[in-house]
């Protein structure tokens, strides 16, 4: 896991349109980087659309949306019109990325021990060092959390 004030690890993955991006693209802005399980599952469609609901305050507190998870381009279209996403879905099916920020491993679910994606959110500052870490999301509030947290800084 990524701590409060390191350097946020650049990555390069495709986005919805199979265009690559970098995380260091997006230096002078403040980043949501969010890392979900699957497009169009409850918690994952509750999180993405509580985020949306959110995007103006966020945009205004300077601040850019960037989803991970394992699905593929054609299934974050999909998600992206079905709810009207506003922001980029990016793809790491080999959960490189994921591994990287502490998104992927071992995890509770339903009392069992497996393995998959943490859902993580991290916020990251125009000079690209981590500002806050939510590793509890609470998917129907989280665009609300993530915007009371920006208020802070």
């Amino acid at each position: 896991m990524i701590e409060i004030g390191n350097m946020a690890p650049d990555f390069t993955l495709p986005d919805e349109n199979g265009e690559e991006r970098k995380l260091s693209d997006e230096r002078g802005n403040i980043v949501i980087l969010y890392f979900y399980p699957r497009d169009n599952t409850p918690g994952c469609t509750k999180e993405a659309c509580s985020l949306r609901d959110s995007i103006e305050d966020l945009k205004g507190l300077d601040a850019t949306v960037i989803g991970i998870s394992p699905d593929k381009a054609e299934s974050h279209r999909n998600f992206i019109d079905k709810f009207s996403l506003p922001f980029h879905l990016l793809s790491d099916p080999e959960h490189k990325v994921m591994e990287m920020y502490g998104a992927y491993g071992e995890k509770m679910m339903y009392g069992k021990k497996t393995v998959g994606v943490i859902r993580t959110t991290y916020i990251i500052g125009k000079d690209g060092k981590v500002l806050k870490v939510f590793k509890k999301v609470n998917t129907a509030t989280h665009g609300e959390d993530v915007r009371k947290a920006l208020s802070e800084f």
